[in-house]
Formats: C-alpha cells, sequence, structure tokens
C-alpha cells in the first residue's frame, strides 16, 4: 500500500457563505484540485493523460462535512486511490484543519472515456502503474468497506 498524495490550499474570501464558513459546494472544487494533482503526479499532468486519448469523467460523488472552515484558513488535502478497476477510479479525500482537525472527506468515482468519443474505456497500464504509488485501503463505515457499487 501507498501513500496518499497531500497538498494544501488557503481558503479564499469568496468561497465562504453568510455564516462566513466554507460553503459547502467548494469542497467538490477543492477535490477536483487534489485530482489535477494527483494526475499530475501519475502522469505528468492533465494534459499529458489528454494527449494520450483519454479523459476522465465524475460519476459519483460523497461528501461528508466535519468541521467549519473559514476564510484564510490553510487546508491540508489529501487523496488516496483506494480502487483501480476496469474503467474507473475510486479516490478517497481528506481536508484538515491546521491544527489536524478532519473538515471534510469524501469518495470519488471517476470513469475514463475515450477523449474523442466520450465512450468509457478500460484503465490503459501506464495509467494503472502511475496510480499504484497513492493507492490506500478503503475507508470503512460500521466495518463495511465503501467499495464502489459499480465499475
Amino acid at each position: 500500500m501507498g501513500q496518499p498524495l497531500v497538498h494544501t490550499l488557503r481558503v479564499r474570501y469568496g468561497e465562504c457563505d453568510l455564516q462566513g464558513i466554507v460553503f459547502n459546494a467548494h469542497y467538490l472544487s477543492y477535490f477536483d484540485t487534489s485530482i489535477t494533482e494527483l494526475w499530475r503526479a501519475a502522469c505528468g499532468s492533465y494534459q499529458a493523460m489528454l494527449d494520450r486519448g483519454v479523459d476522465i469523467v465524475l460519476a459519483e460523488a460523497r461528501l461528508r462535512f466535519r468541521a467549519p472552515a473559514r476564510f484564510d484558513d490553510e487546508l491540508t488535502l489529501a487523496i488516496g486511490v483506494t480502487h483501480i478497476g476496469t474503467t474507473s477510479v475510486l479516490t478517497h479525500h481528506t481536508a484538515s484543519s491546521s491544527a489536524g482537525e478532519l473538515v471534510a472527506e469524501g469518495e470519488l468515482r471517476h470513469v475514463l472515456v475515450d477523449r474523442a468519443t466520450v465512450v468509457k474505456t478500460p484503465l490503459p497500464d501506464w495509467l494503472r502503474d502511475g496510480l499504484e504509488p497513492w493507492r490506500v485501503a478503503g475507508p470503512t463505515t460500521s466495518g463495511r468497506s465503501t467499495a464502489p457499487a459499480q465499475d
């Protein structure tokens, strides 16, 4: 098993709602930034993947909010690959405060598609190999693995 890929992000003023906390929809954007960083580490860049004729599309997202984050907080974002299927990749994401408190977490399932036709396509070996260093055990809920519903 590998380790999650970790990077930081500072909350911008415009990402906060009238309550003064990060508006929930921004966590999908934060986790999308993590996906881009993962692809940079796994294949050189997102563009390098596109240049090879494939792309990814988000098929499923599940988020859990644990604590508020506020303007100018520095968040530590971590992404681990929990499942590599025939055509999909499941990732587990966390956002934590600088004090180490879990702010939000989620699972995203991306499906690989042919760039020209946008038809689902199998993951090539170069992508599987590139993702392997960030493969981690999946999170559990009540002792059960949160495996993807479909591949």
